[in-house]
């Protein structure tokens, strides 16, 4: 979870993630190195003394700087396309999850288990315990397996909200009448945070989303768990 004055990227939790966070140092560097070599030509301008006072045009020199930035911005876009088309690829996925967004609450059904259905609304700042996150956490956990692939259907019952996870690398709009798909995998246990990244009105900040990964077994015995209750 970021935390006051945290600059970085998320610890990622899915392989997409880590894709994400690769493209981004990826396009840094090149990014940094393009700066380097513009600031270096002009550093050096400005203290040359040698001055040609008959150059009009130097067709060399502009097929060069021509060339070099459509190759700079070929070599930043094959990555950037091959994730785009990883974002949107649904791969078999193992198990569904419907999420609805409400004002101001997320609904969520598991219709692989029987129709299992709750609601998911934030904590109240006078009900948190000692470990509970202000602002964060629900009384409804999403309760996920880890190494299983997870397709989850988005979709909205009144106005437009955004399902985000940034430690999975997830954010899909969640529009009424339309229904939206997003697929990925979570690599390791632990509490993932979330929130809504659509104003919706006038809670939107007080929408959260929280997943709880753990094993397979766990998963099981919670539904089994959840269906006896």
């Amino acid at each position: 979870m970021a935390t006051w004055g945290y600059l970085n990227f998320q610890d990622s939790a899915s392989p997409l993630m880590e894709q994400l966070i690769f493209f981004h140092d990826h396009t840094m560097i090149v990014l940094i190195l393009v700066t380097s070599l513009v600031s270096y030509m002009m550093f050096s301008l400005f203290f040359n003394s040698l001055i040609n006072r008959y150059l009009l045009e130097n067709q060399n020199l502009e097929i060069i700087w021509t060339i070099l930035p459509g190759l700079i911005l070929t070599f930043i876009a094959l990555p950037s396309l091959r994730i785009l088309y990883l974002l949107d690829e649904v791969n078999k996925p193992s198990m569904t999850l419907k999420t609805i967004g409400h004002q101001w609450f997320w609904s969520y059904e598991y219709s692989d288990f029987l129709q299992l259905e709750f609601d998911s609304f934030m904590i109240p700042s006078d009900q948190l315990n000692n470990f509970n996150f202000r602002l964060m956490d629900v009384d409804n956990r999403v309760i996920l397996p880890m190494l299983t692939q997870i397709r989850i259907l988005i979709s909205a019952a009144d106005v437009i909200h955004s399902w985000t996870i940034p430690a999975l690398g997830i954010k899909a709009d969640a529009i009424p009448g339309r229904l939206n798909q997003i697929s990925f995998m979570i690599n390791r246990p632990g509490l993932f945070f979330g929130q809504c990244s659509e104003i919706c009105g006038a809670n939107h900040s007080f929408m959260p989303i929280v997943i709880e990964s753990i094993s397979m077994n766990s998963f099981l015995n919670w539904i089994s768990s959840f269906k006896d209750s």
